[in-house]
Order: C-alpha cells, then structure tokens, then sequence
C-alpha cells in the first residue's frame, strides 16, 4: 500500500491519511512501546469494543468511554455492578454493547488478578513481545503466531473479547512490534523510543 504523503510533507503509514483525526494518533501513540497498566488496558478494552466496527468511531469516542469507565482504572472497574451496566447501556457517548461492556468490567477484574500474579499487567503482556523472526512486512497480518498465543491464554485466564486479530492490533498499537511502513516517517521514531524500553519484568 502506498504511504500517506501528509501535509507536513512526510510521509506516513497509509492508514494515517484516513481520517482527519487519524494523523496525531499515528504520530504520538501508534507503536510507540507502552508499560503503563491503565493505558494497556484500555487499548485491550478498546479493541474489544472496536470488534466489527472502525476504529475511526472508537477513537472519536475514547474520551466518552474514559469517563463511562472510570479512567480506565480497572481497580475501580473491576467494583462496577448491575447498575453500572445500566448506566453504560444508557450512555450514548460509547459503544452500547451489553456483552462487550460485560467483557471490560470482566476483564477488570482479570487485570487485577493479573497485577497480583505478575506485578503488573505490563510485566505479563510483554512477555508476548514478538521475536525478529515473526516479524515481516508492515502491515501485511492481522494475526501472528504470538497474537494467537496471547489471545488463547487470556481467554485461559478468564478475558473475554480478546481473540486473535485483536491481540494482533493490541501488539501492533501498544509497541510490541514496529509496524509502521518502512517509508513511515515515524518508523525511526518508534525504533528509537523502542532502543530505549526497558520491558517490565514479572515478580
């Protein structure tokens, strides 16, 4: 696919040019690696409730779901009850989903347990980091051998909306991998912020 030539006059991954929006997300978050819990686990939520939709709808509503949820903090998700499910049925800001909805508060109480297991849900997820080898062209999966290992133990420690080509686009997002086009200016940028990650480790 051809890349973006945006109007900085750089070129960047061609997903970026499709939507106005899209440009300062690929710039400032895509790829970039993460380790802090409460933004890792947003994205799994994220990606949970983009399953069948873009990500264009979810990304003009993140701020709508960071409020209906609390910030994210899956400490104070994981009390969420009947009522609160309700109450985010109700709210037109996000996506109103009940079973996807059901999944974050689940998933919630997954990631506690998890920062009780390993640390932290950072320490765990990075244990997923893919090696040289699986990593090929830019762009060209949608699922990888790791994807699909991540997804089947999650879903073996209770997760739920966490399959395979969402596991994949959580890798891709959060920095598990660069899979910014070669041609993408902020490729050497990720390469850099990666040289630099210190992967959590598990207790």
């Amino acid at each position: 696919m051809e890349p973006y030539l945006a109007p900085d006059g750089d070129l960047r991954c061609a997903w970026a040019g499709g939507a106005p929006e899209f440009l300062a997300y690929h710039d400032t978050e895509w790829g970039f690696p993460v380790s802090d819990d409460i933004r890792l686990f947003e994205k799994i939520c994220l990606e949970g409730f983009q399953s069948g939709l873009s990500w264009r709808t979810i990304l003009n509503k993140r701020e709508n779901f960071r409020k209906a949820f609390a910030g994210f903090d899956f400490h104070r998700v994981a009390q969420f009850d009947d009522a609160d499910v309700t109450r985010l049925l109700g709210d037109p800001g996000i996506v109103r989903h009940r079973g996807k909805i059901e999944a974050a508060v689940n998933n919630a109480r997954r990631a506690v347990e998890m920062e009780a297991g390993e640390g932290s849900v950072a320490a765990y997820l990075w244990r997923f980091e893919p090696g040289p080898g699986e990593v090929g062209v830019p762009q060209t999966k949608s699922t990888s051998a790791t994807s699909v290992a991540l997804s089947k133990d999650l879903k073996k420690r209770g997760w739920r909306f966490v399959g395979p080509t969402t596991a994949y686009a959580f890798i891709q997002a959060m920095g598990l991998i660069n899979d910014h086009q070669h041609e993408c200016k902020t490729r050497a940028e990720v390469d850099a912020a990666r040289r630099m990650f210190v992967p959590p480790a598990s207790i």
